[in-house]
């Protein structure tokens, strides 16, 4: 056989049992993230360039924003288990964010640009535990790793598309921050008609879940494994601040406003390119192992921006650091899925969004104060030390779910 086919074959079977459901919603994930990533790394510069907001606030704008998403998402994935509709939240929640991207071009003070990633998260809040079940419902339990790694790659490379346009709008065309907030609006409400693809039902064999879309009986249990796996993700999530201090401290290293979207890019592109094979990975070896390589990379990352004295080292460790979110994003979330019962996808996926989102806000407080205080460094060296100890209480705690150990051994690579 030509070794082209192999390819072809071996590239099929790793996607194998990956519905519909799941590349519309990555898709539509991509282009939410054009609009957002366009303004992420821009918000930061925006706010301390031209607002002239201390970074004690940058900080808390950041917490406050994710955190709303955060305590939202328990309630939203409760009520969608509830009321077992998923299409609703999903709707809503896009629509919300869309909405939010004009509000940002009105911003002349910090507190309007509170209002806007308010509202932004707000929308995410509502659609992220029920998207997540969505997935989760259209794959086989041996597939799910892929399913969301695929996911998080499509949602990560609308991430890298995002800020070269930025970049390309600000570097190049030299337009205004305002007029790149409005632009970012088009790509927010295209995401809005590509949902009308979606099916409310699963379209693989995923009857575990199914019970629930089509309204019959089905497990309510959620494993209490998955509670010990939230304390070492709790722990983990407290020395996690937002991506914002990253690029904060590439510019404080000597990179330029153009040059730190660029490394924002280029750790994107890493990502992206890595996500869908660390979530088949984690199908093949276990959750828990890719999860530890993933607290493990972080540590050390967080620990070589501490010592960073030289612009030089930060696009390395931006490599290093899309390895780390590539390996924890997919393989996190199937885990979740794995220990939650059939009839509680939605509310385990919001819990679990709810305690990392919600420890952002202390994440990234703690991390602008100390920054403020005590130099950049600082929260550097606060989330390498958590990233250590989570990841020996993963290995003492957390047990692995279990695909790996099914009949996932007997499938095609």
């Amino acid at each position: 056989m030509p070794l082209s086919e192999r390819k072809a074959q071996l590239k099929l079977g790793a996607l194998r049992g990956v519905g519909r459901n799941v590349v519309v919603l990555g898709l539509v994930s991509l282009l939410t993230d054009v609009s957002s990533e366009m303004l992420y790394p821009l918000i930061p510069l925006y706010l301390t360039g031209v607002l002239h907001t201390p970074m004690s606030v940058v900080g808390l704008i950041e917490g406050l924003a994710e955190s709303t998403a955060a305590l939202l998402k328990l309630a939203s994935g409760r009520l969608s288990d509830r009321w077992r509709r998923r299409l609703p939240f999903v709707f809503g929640g896009y629509g919300l964010s869309a909405a939010s991207k004009p509000l940002l071009a009105l911003a002349t003070t910090w507190p309007w640009v509170l209002a806007a990633r308010l509202i932004d998260r707000t929308g995410k809040g509502l659609r992220g535990p029920a998207r997540d079940a969505m997935i989760a419902a259209a794959t086989p339990p041996e597939r799910r790793g892929i399913a969301f790694g695929l996911h998080r790659a499509l949602d990560t490379t609308g991430a890298v598309l995002g800020p070269m346009l930025g970049l390309l709008a600000i570097g190049v065309l030299g337009l205004g921050y305002r007029t790149v907030f409005l632009l970012a609006a088009i790509p927010a409400f295209a995401s809005i008609l590509m949902l009308l693809l979606l099916s409310p039902r699963p379209v693989t064999g995923a009857t575990h879940t199914g019970a629930l879309q089509a309204g019959g009986s089905a497990d309510s249990r959620i494993d209490p494994a998955l509670y010990r796996f939230l304390v070492v993700v709790a722990l983990f999530s407290l020395g996690n601040s937002s991506n914002v201090f990253l690029l904060l401290r590439a510019r404080d290293l000597g990179w330029s406003d153009t040059g730190v979207i660029g490394l924002y890019v280029f750790y994107n592109l890493v990502y992206a390119i890595a996500a869908t094979p660390a979530g088949h990975l984690s199908d093949r070896i276990g959750r828990r192992r890719v999860l530890l390589s993933g607290f493990v990379v972080f540590a050390l990352v967080y620990a070589g921006f501490a010592l960073a004295k030289t612009a030089w080292v930060a696009p390395p460790l931006l490599a290093l650091y899309g390895l780390y979110a590539a390996a924890t994003a997919g393989a996190g979330r199937a885990y979740v899925a794995d220990l939650a019962g059939s009839s509680q996808q939605a509310t385990a996926m919001g819990l679990y969004q709810m305690v990392t989102g919600v420890l952002l806000l202390a994440a990234s407080s703690v991390a602008g104060l100390l920054w403020s205080v005590a130099g950049p460094a600082a929260p550097f060296w606060l989330g390498a030390a958590t990233a250590a100890l989570a990841a020996v209480l993963l290995m003492t705690l957390c047990d692995d779910p279990g695909p790996a150990d099914s009949e996932l051994g007997n499938l095609p690579a």
